[in-house]
Protein backbone atom coordinates (compact mmCIF):
# COMPACT_ATOMS: atom_id res chain seq x y z
CA UNK A 1 0.00 0.00 0.00
CA UNK A 2 0.93 3.50 -0.98
CA UNK A 3 -0.18 6.79 0.41
CA UNK A 4 0.67 10.15 -0.86
CA UNK A 5 -0.52 13.66 0.38
CA UNK A 6 -1.75 15.58 -2.54
CA UNK A 7 -2.19 19.00 -0.74
CA UNK A 8 -2.06 20.40 2.94
CA UNK A 9 -5.35 22.98 3.68
CA UNK A 10 -3.18 26.02 5.28
CA UNK A 11 -5.91 26.89 7.73
CA UNK A 12 -6.65 23.70 9.44
CA UNK A 13 -4.96 20.29 9.34
CA UNK A 14 -7.08 19.15 6.77
CA UNK A 15 -5.11 17.10 3.72
CA UNK A 16 -6.12 15.22 0.70
CA UNK A 17 -4.60 12.25 -0.31
CA UNK A 18 -4.04 9.20 -2.53
CA UNK A 19 -4.07 5.60 -1.21
CA UNK A 20 -2.98 2.75 -3.92
CA UNK A 21 -4.01 -1.09 -2.87
CA UNK A 22 -3.85 -3.71 -5.41
CA UNK A 23 -7.61 -3.04 -6.03
CA UNK A 24 -7.62 0.14 -6.84
CA UNK A 25 -6.68 3.44 -5.61
CA UNK A 26 -8.92 5.57 -2.71
CA UNK A 27 -9.37 9.56 -2.93
CA UNK A 28 -8.98 10.44 0.77
CA UNK A 29 -10.54 11.75 3.01
CA UNK A 30 -12.85 8.80 2.11
CA UNK A 31 -15.90 7.65 4.18
CA UNK A 32 -16.02 3.65 4.08
CA UNK A 33 -19.62 2.35 4.12
CA UNK A 34 -20.15 -0.99 6.59
CA UNK A 35 -20.90 -3.97 5.08
CA UNK A 36 -20.84 -5.92 8.23
CA UNK A 37 -21.68 -9.43 6.84
CA UNK A 38 -20.52 -8.87 3.46
CA UNK A 39 -23.53 -6.34 2.30
CA UNK A 40 -23.52 -2.80 2.87
CA UNK A 41 -26.82 -3.31 4.19
CA UNK A 42 -30.41 -2.66 1.52
CA UNK A 43 -27.73 -2.02 -0.92
CA UNK A 44 -26.53 -4.05 -4.34
CA UNK A 45 -22.90 -3.13 -5.09
CA UNK A 46 -23.51 -1.65 -8.62
CA UNK A 47 -25.17 1.47 -6.58
CA UNK A 48 -22.06 1.31 -4.27
CA UNK A 49 -19.95 1.56 -7.30
CA UNK A 50 -21.98 3.61 -9.95
CA UNK A 51 -24.30 5.67 -7.89
CA UNK A 52 -22.79 6.12 -4.21
CA UNK A 53 -19.29 6.30 -5.60
CA UNK A 54 -18.06 4.52 -3.03
CA UNK A 55 -14.14 3.47 -3.42
CA UNK A 56 -13.66 1.13 -0.10
CA UNK A 57 -16.26 -0.67 1.62
CA UNK A 58 -15.78 -2.70 5.12
CA UNK A 59 -16.31 -5.90 6.07
CA UNK A 60 -16.66 -7.35 9.51
CA UNK A 61 -14.50 -10.32 11.27
CA UNK A 62 -16.55 -11.39 13.16
CA UNK A 63 -19.22 -12.01 11.50
CA UNK A 64 -17.48 -13.27 8.69
CA UNK A 65 -15.84 -15.96 10.86
CA UNK A 66 -19.47 -17.05 12.02
CA UNK A 67 -21.22 -16.53 8.75
CA UNK A 68 -20.98 -17.50 6.23
CA UNK A 69 -17.72 -19.00 7.79
CA UNK A 70 -13.94 -19.40 6.67
CA UNK A 71 -14.42 -22.00 4.63
CA UNK A 72 -16.68 -21.06 2.39
CA UNK A 73 -15.29 -17.51 1.75
CA UNK A 74 -11.98 -19.61 0.63
CA UNK A 75 -13.71 -21.72 -1.43
CA UNK A 76 -15.41 -18.75 -3.32
CA UNK A 77 -11.69 -17.14 -3.81
CA UNK A 78 -11.96 -14.35 -0.81
CA UNK A 79 -14.48 -11.60 0.05
CA UNK A 80 -14.12 -9.89 -2.76
CA UNK A 81 -14.72 -12.53 -4.90
CA UNK A 82 -17.73 -13.72 -2.54
CA UNK A 83 -19.11 -10.67 -2.48
CA UNK A 84 -18.64 -8.64 -6.31
CA UNK A 85 -16.76 -5.88 -5.68
CA UNK A 86 -13.48 -5.59 -6.86
CA UNK A 87 -12.57 -2.24 -5.10
CA UNK A 88 -10.75 -2.17 -1.62
CA UNK A 89 -12.16 -3.76 1.69
CA UNK A 90 -10.73 -3.30 4.72
CA UNK A 91 -11.79 -5.54 7.70
CA UNK A 92 -11.92 -5.34 11.38
CA UNK A 93 -10.55 -7.38 13.91
CA UNK A 94 -13.97 -8.31 15.21
CA UNK A 95 -12.62 -6.23 18.70
CA UNK A 96 -15.81 -4.27 18.74
CA UNK A 97 -18.16 -6.75 18.59
CA UNK A 98 -16.49 -8.77 21.38
CA UNK A 99 -16.50 -5.59 23.44
CA UNK A 100 -20.37 -5.54 22.69
CA UNK A 101 -20.37 -9.18 23.88
CA UNK A 102 -19.71 -8.00 27.52
CA UNK A 103 -23.32 -8.87 28.87
CA UNK A 104 -23.47 -12.50 27.37
CA UNK A 105 -20.62 -13.85 29.28
CA UNK A 106 -17.59 -13.08 27.02
CA UNK A 107 -13.69 -13.05 29.18
CA UNK A 108 -11.00 -11.30 28.00
CA UNK A 109 -7.58 -12.75 29.25
CA UNK A 110 -3.94 -12.41 28.13
CA UNK A 111 -4.08 -14.93 25.55
CA UNK A 112 -7.20 -13.70 24.04
CA UNK A 113 -10.90 -13.34 24.41
CA UNK A 114 -13.68 -16.00 24.52
CA UNK A 115 -17.00 -15.51 23.52
CA UNK A 116 -20.12 -17.00 22.57
CA UNK A 117 -21.90 -16.45 19.22
CA UNK A 118 -24.55 -14.51 18.68
CA UNK A 119 -25.81 -16.90 16.57
CA UNK A 120 -26.56 -19.92 18.68
CA UNK A 121 -24.55 -19.56 21.34
CA UNK A 122 -21.73 -21.82 20.38
CA UNK A 123 -18.44 -20.63 21.86
CA UNK A 124 -15.03 -19.31 20.09
CA UNK A 125 -12.21 -18.02 21.19
CA UNK A 126 -9.98 -15.38 19.21
CA UNK A 127 -6.09 -14.69 19.99
CA UNK A 128 -4.19 -11.54 18.09
CA UNK A 129 -2.76 -15.08 15.98
CA UNK A 130 -6.00 -16.15 14.81
CA UNK A 131 -7.44 -13.01 14.06
CA UNK A 132 -4.40 -12.56 11.70
CA UNK A 133 -5.16 -15.75 10.02
CA UNK A 134 -9.19 -15.07 9.72
CA UNK A 135 -8.42 -11.83 7.83
CA UNK A 136 -6.21 -13.46 5.72
CA UNK A 137 -8.36 -16.11 4.59
CA UNK A 138 -10.97 -12.75 4.21
CA UNK A 139 -8.79 -11.18 2.13
CA UNK A 140 -9.29 -7.63 2.73
CA UNK A 141 -6.47 -5.38 1.17
CA UNK A 142 -6.64 -3.39 4.84
CA UNK A 143 -6.98 -5.31 7.81
CA UNK A 144 -6.82 -4.03 11.83
CA UNK A 145 -4.92 -4.96 14.73
CA UNK A 146 -7.00 -7.42 17.42
CA UNK A 147 -7.23 -4.57 20.45
CA UNK A 148 -9.55 -4.26 23.34
CA UNK A 149 -11.92 -1.53 23.21
CA UNK A 150 -12.45 0.52 25.92
CA UNK A 151 -16.29 1.38 27.45
CA UNK A 152 -17.08 4.66 28.34
CA UNK A 153 -16.69 5.68 31.19
CA UNK A 154 -14.36 3.43 32.24
CA UNK A 155 -11.99 4.39 35.12
CA UNK A 156 -8.17 5.39 34.53
CA UNK A 157 -6.67 2.15 35.75
CA UNK A 158 -8.84 -0.30 33.61
CA UNK A 159 -8.02 1.71 30.59
CA UNK A 160 -4.33 1.07 31.07
CA UNK A 161 -4.27 -1.83 31.83
CA UNK A 162 -6.62 -2.20 28.67
CA UNK A 163 -3.84 -0.09 26.75
CA UNK A 164 -1.14 -2.42 27.53
CA UNK A 165 -2.37 -5.69 27.01
CA UNK A 166 -3.71 -3.95 23.58
CA UNK A 167 -0.15 -2.88 22.67
CA UNK A 168 1.12 -6.68 23.54
CA UNK A 169 -1.24 -8.01 21.08
CA UNK A 170 0.02 -5.56 18.43
CA UNK A 171 3.09 -7.22 18.95
CA UNK A 172 1.79 -10.76 18.53
CA UNK A 173 -0.40 -9.23 15.84
CA UNK A 174 2.49 -8.03 13.93
CA UNK A 175 5.07 -11.23 14.40
CA UNK A 176 1.90 -13.58 12.86
CA UNK A 177 1.03 -10.74 10.16
CA UNK A 178 4.49 -10.35 9.06
CA UNK A 179 5.54 -13.88 8.91
CA UNK A 180 2.43 -15.39 6.60
CA UNK A 181 1.55 -14.73 3.59
CA UNK A 182 -1.56 -13.43 0.97
CA UNK A 183 -3.88 -16.21 0.20
CA UNK A 184 -5.08 -14.74 -2.99
CA UNK A 185 -2.07 -13.14 -4.40
CA UNK A 186 -2.39 -9.83 -3.76
CA UNK A 187 -0.75 -7.64 -0.97
CA UNK A 188 -2.76 -6.71 2.36
CA UNK A 189 -2.09 -4.05 5.03
CA UNK A 190 -2.46 -3.94 8.75
CA UNK A 191 -3.55 -1.33 10.58
CA UNK A 192 -2.55 -0.92 14.69
CA UNK A 193 -5.16 1.22 16.81
CA UNK A 194 -4.22 3.76 18.84
CA UNK A 195 -6.85 3.26 22.55
CA UNK A 196 -6.66 4.90 25.95
CA UNK A 197 -10.14 6.10 26.18
CA UNK A 198 -10.43 9.57 26.89
CA UNK A 199 -7.27 10.27 29.31
CA UNK A 200 -4.27 11.93 27.36
CA UNK A 201 -1.26 10.62 29.12
CA UNK A 202 -2.84 7.19 28.07
CA UNK A 203 -3.65 8.22 24.08
CA UNK A 204 -0.14 10.16 23.64
CA UNK A 205 1.51 6.78 25.36
CA UNK A 206 -0.40 4.85 22.97
CA UNK A 207 0.42 7.04 19.91
CA UNK A 208 3.49 7.25 20.42
CA UNK A 209 3.97 3.24 20.84
CA UNK A 210 1.57 2.66 17.46
CA UNK A 211 4.06 5.24 15.65
CA UNK A 212 6.93 3.20 17.02
CA UNK A 213 5.33 -0.03 15.05
CA UNK A 214 5.98 1.75 11.88
CA UNK A 215 2.94 0.12 9.95
CA UNK A 216 1.64 1.57 6.39
CA UNK A 217 -0.97 2.89 8.38
CA UNK A 218 -3.11 4.35 12.11
CA UNK A 219 -6.43 4.12 13.40
CA UNK A 220 -7.68 5.78 16.34
CA UNK A 221 -9.96 3.19 18.54
CA UNK A 222 -12.11 3.87 21.34
CA UNK A 223 -13.59 7.19 20.52
CA UNK A 224 -17.43 6.18 19.39
CA UNK A 225 -18.75 4.70 22.48
CA UNK A 226 -20.77 7.28 24.16
CA UNK A 227 -18.20 9.95 24.92
CA UNK A 228 -18.89 13.61 24.36
CA UNK A 229 -18.05 15.40 20.80
CA UNK A 230 -15.80 17.61 22.71
CA UNK A 231 -13.73 14.94 24.39
CA UNK A 232 -13.87 12.87 20.97
CA UNK A 233 -12.12 16.41 19.15
CA UNK A 234 -9.71 16.69 21.87
CA UNK A 235 -8.18 12.78 21.83
CA UNK A 236 -8.30 13.30 18.43
CA UNK A 237 -6.34 16.04 17.43
CA UNK A 238 -4.17 15.22 20.68
CA UNK A 239 -2.93 11.92 18.61
CA UNK A 240 -2.97 13.23 15.26
CA UNK A 241 0.01 15.34 16.16
CA UNK A 242 1.71 12.31 17.12
CA UNK A 243 1.13 9.89 14.42
CA UNK A 244 3.47 9.71 11.20
CA UNK A 245 2.15 12.49 8.96
CA UNK A 246 3.11 10.15 5.97
CA UNK A 247 0.70 7.88 7.10
CA UNK A 248 -3.08 7.77 6.54
CA UNK A 249 -5.04 8.03 9.98
CA UNK A 250 -8.41 6.38 9.90
CA UNK A 251 -10.95 7.16 12.93
CA UNK A 252 -12.79 4.50 13.67
CA UNK A 253 -16.84 4.26 13.75
CA UNK A 254 -16.99 7.85 13.21
CA UNK A 255 -19.63 9.11 12.63
CA UNK A 256 -22.48 12.08 11.64
CA UNK A 257 -21.61 14.10 9.02
CA UNK A 258 -20.69 17.44 11.53
CA UNK A 259 -18.28 14.70 13.25
CA UNK A 260 -16.74 14.03 9.70
CA UNK A 261 -15.84 17.25 8.88
CA UNK A 262 -14.37 18.72 12.27
CA UNK A 263 -12.23 15.66 12.25
CA UNK A 264 -10.77 16.08 8.64
CA UNK A 265 -9.70 19.43 9.81
CA UNK A 266 -7.72 18.14 12.51
CA UNK A 267 -6.13 14.97 9.87
CA UNK A 268 -7.98 12.67 9.87
CA UNK A 269 -8.11 10.66 6.70
CA UNK A 270 -10.70 7.45 6.46
CA UNK A 271 -14.17 7.22 8.18
CA UNK A 272 -16.71 4.39 8.22
CA UNK A 273 -19.93 4.02 10.63
CA UNK A 274 -23.40 2.26 10.08
CA UNK A 275 -24.98 5.74 10.78
CA UNK A 276 -26.21 6.98 7.37
CA UNK A 277 -27.42 3.15 6.59
CA UNK A 278 -29.05 2.46 9.94
CA UNK A 279 -30.54 6.05 10.52
CA UNK A 280 -32.17 5.73 6.53
CA UNK A 281 -33.98 2.45 8.02
CA UNK A 282 -35.76 4.76 10.09
CA UNK A 283 -36.23 7.73 7.65
CA UNK A 284 -33.76 10.20 8.67
CA UNK A 285 -31.95 11.66 5.53
CA UNK A 286 -28.92 13.98 5.41
CA UNK A 287 -29.78 16.41 2.59
CA UNK A 288 -27.59 19.71 1.31
CA UNK A 289 -29.99 21.77 2.76
CA UNK A 290 -29.97 19.90 6.44
CA UNK A 291 -31.50 16.72 8.04
CA UNK A 292 -34.79 15.34 7.36
CA UNK A 293 -37.24 13.06 9.26
CA UNK A 294 -39.14 12.22 6.43
CA UNK A 295 -41.45 10.35 8.59
CA UNK A 296 -42.59 13.91 9.59
CA UNK A 297 -46.48 14.92 8.99
CA UNK A 298 -45.21 17.69 6.57
CA UNK A 299 -43.55 16.08 3.80
CA UNK A 300 -46.67 13.66 2.62
CA UNK A 301 -47.61 15.57 -0.07
CA UNK A 302 -44.38 17.27 -1.04
CA UNK A 303 -43.68 15.88 -4.56
CA UNK A 304 -40.06 17.71 -5.00
CA UNK A 305 -37.16 15.34 -5.12
CA UNK A 306 -35.50 14.31 -2.39
CA UNK A 307 -32.23 16.27 -2.61
CA UNK A 308 -31.83 17.79 -6.45
CA UNK A 309 -28.44 19.33 -5.38
CA UNK A 310 -27.14 15.79 -4.68
CA UNK A 311 -27.77 14.53 -7.83
CA UNK A 312 -28.04 10.97 -8.81
CA UNK A 313 -30.44 8.55 -9.96
CA UNK A 314 -32.46 7.83 -6.44
CA UNK A 315 -31.90 11.68 -5.18
CA UNK A 316 -33.49 12.89 -7.89
CA UNK A 317 -35.87 10.43 -9.42
CA UNK A 318 -37.95 9.75 -5.87
CA UNK A 319 -40.04 12.33 -3.97
CA UNK A 320 -39.96 13.02 -0.28
CA UNK A 321 -43.62 12.08 -0.34
CA UNK A 322 -43.34 8.38 -1.72
CA UNK A 323 -40.38 8.09 0.25
CA UNK A 324 -42.56 8.65 3.35
CA UNK A 325 -44.96 6.43 2.27
CA UNK A 326 -42.39 3.62 1.83
CA UNK A 327 -40.67 4.08 5.06
CA UNK A 328 -44.36 4.37 7.22
CA UNK A 329 -45.54 1.89 5.18
CA UNK A 330 -42.68 -0.42 6.01
CA UNK A 331 -41.71 -1.59 2.34
CA UNK A 332 -38.15 -2.73 1.66
CA UNK A 333 -37.77 -0.20 -1.04
CA UNK A 334 -37.84 2.56 1.59
CA UNK A 335 -35.10 1.30 3.25
CA UNK A 336 -33.48 0.82 -0.40
CA UNK A 337 -34.19 3.91 -1.80
CA UNK A 338 -33.32 6.01 1.93
CA UNK A 339 -29.88 4.03 2.30
CA UNK A 340 -28.70 4.71 -1.15
CA UNK A 341 -29.32 8.45 -0.64
CA UNK A 342 -27.90 8.87 2.99
CA UNK A 343 -24.13 6.80 1.38
CA UNK A 344 -24.79 9.32 -1.26
CA UNK A 345 -24.65 12.48 0.79
CA UNK A 346 -21.70 11.08 2.76
CA UNK A 347 -19.33 10.27 -0.64
CA UNK A 348 -20.32 13.66 -1.79
CA UNK A 349 -19.40 14.99 1.63
CA UNK A 350 -16.14 14.19 1.85
CA UNK A 351 -15.83 14.58 -2.14
CA UNK A 352 -16.44 18.17 -1.53
CA UNK A 353 -14.04 18.05 0.92
CA UNK A 354 -10.97 17.06 -0.87
CA UNK A 355 -11.78 19.54 -3.63
CA UNK A 356 -12.48 22.22 -1.03
CA UNK A 357 -8.88 21.46 0.27
CA UNK A 358 -7.37 21.38 -2.70
CA UNK A 359 -8.91 24.62 -3.67
CA UNK A 360 -8.14 26.39 -0.49
CA UNK A 361 -11.66 27.12 0.56
CA UNK A 362 -11.56 23.85 3.32
CA UNK A 363 -12.20 26.51 6.02
CA UNK A 364 -14.90 28.74 4.75
CA UNK A 365 -17.13 25.90 3.05
CA UNK A 366 -17.13 23.47 6.11
CA UNK A 367 -18.44 26.38 7.91
CA UNK A 368 -21.52 27.09 5.90
CA UNK A 369 -22.05 23.36 5.48
CA UNK A 370 -21.79 22.84 9.25
CA UNK A 371 -24.47 25.72 9.49
CA UNK A 372 -26.99 23.71 7.06
CA UNK A 373 -26.57 20.59 8.94
CA UNK A 374 -27.62 22.02 11.77
CA UNK A 375 -31.19 22.55 10.05
CA UNK A 376 -33.53 20.21 11.32
CA UNK A 377 -36.39 20.47 8.60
Amino acid sequence: MKFDIIHKDSGTKARAGVIQTDHGTIQTPIFMPVGTAGTVKAVHQRELRDDIKAQIILGNTYHLYLRPGLDILEKAGGLHRFNGWDRPILTDSGGYQVYSLAKTGRKISEEGVKFKSHIDGSTHFFTPECVMDIQRRIGADIIMAFDECTPYPCDFSYARTSMDMTHRWLKRCCDRFDNTQSIYGYQQTLFPIVQGSVYKDLRIQSAEFIASMEREGNAIGGLSVGEPAEDMYEMTELVCGILPANKPRYLMGVGTPENILESIALGIDMFDCVMPTRNARHGILYTTEGVINIKNEKWKDDFSPIDERLGGYVSTSYTKGYLRHLIKSEEILGAQIASVHNLSFYLWLVGQAREQIIAGTFPLWKAEVLRKLTCRL
